[in-house]
């Protein structure tokens, strides 16, 4: 049984699931989908082309599927998706995909801080944190658990590694790897995201073999092709490993770097 508020506006195309709460002042317009449970608070607005999960929460004067801030869009029809069991806080904005591919992801378990910002085409996966007054350009791609401090910039087409994590206030221009902490001006490696591995059940000895890794990569003198050269004749096969080496090797910005470098 949905619960919606004879103060709020749901268009009658609108498809929502059971257990759906509306309260006064929303706003849903047509074409868009919300899932069991989700409540969408006061003055929150989900536009056309909304797709939002189960047991998610819209909080007040968020904005999910405004189109496009990009002057190539010509209002194509594209998809704004918010994953189960996420959280958007307020004043946050989801913008809607354009033609490049069509949509913009939230993954799972995610939480969008107040006045955070999630542009055209961006693809986050599960388990993020945006911190508050963070903004995403289009086409931004993070990956699971990776955690993005307040204030933080990001360039459009950058990547974010798994498990990272952003100092507040960062400029991102370059792709930041797995595993890794970021942060100070000019942003660069500042170190291993050990107690972020650790919570998630990341043995001694996986973060010891990570941290081998990135010595090669940012401490031992070597460019980035020899450091993964090394990585791939010296350290063992893992998951780990190729998560590192894949996202080193299709990094078409380059990676952020290190604080021992010129």
């Amino acid at each position: 049984m949905n619960s919606i508020s004879n103060l709020a506006f749901v268009h009658p195309e609108a498809k929502l699931g059971d257990n759906v709460v509306v309260e006064a002042f929303a706003f849903v317009d047509q074409n868009t989908e919300i899932g069991d449970g989700t409540r969408i608070m006061s003055h929150a607005t989900v536009l056309y082309g909304s797709r939002i999960g189960k047991n998610c929460t819209i909080f007040p004067h968020a904005t999910i599927a405004g189109i496009p801030q990009d002057l190539k869009f010509q209002g194509e029809d594209t998809t704004a998706e918010i994953g189960d069991n996420t959280t958007v806080r307020e004043c946050a904005t989801v913008n809607r995909g354009t033609a490049s591919k069509g949509f913009t992801k939230v993954g799972k378990d995610c939480l969008l801080m107040a006045y955070s910002h999630v542009a055209h085409d961006c693809v986050l996966q599960n388990n993020i944190i945006i911190g508050n007054s963070t903004q995403l350009a289009g086409e931004v791609e993070i990956d699971d658990y990776a955690i993005l401090s307040g204030g933080t910039l990001v360039h459009q087409f950058s990547r974010i590694g798994a498990h990272t994590m952003i100092q507040g206030g960062s400029k991102i221009s370059k792709d930041i790897p797995p595993f890794v902490m970021v942060g100070r001006e000019p942003i660069v490696y500042v170190g291993l995201n050990v107690v972020g591995l650790r919570r998630r059940g990341y043995t001694s000895e996986k973060i010891n073999s990570i941290q081998e890794m990135y010595r090669f990569i940012y401490q031992s003198g070597l460019n980035v092709s020899q450091a993964t050269g090394k990585i791939d004749s010296e350290i063992p096969e893992s998951e780990e490993r190729k998560m590192i080496l894949d996202f080193i090797r299709l990094s078409s910005r380059g990676i952020v770097r290190g604080n021992m470098e010129g």
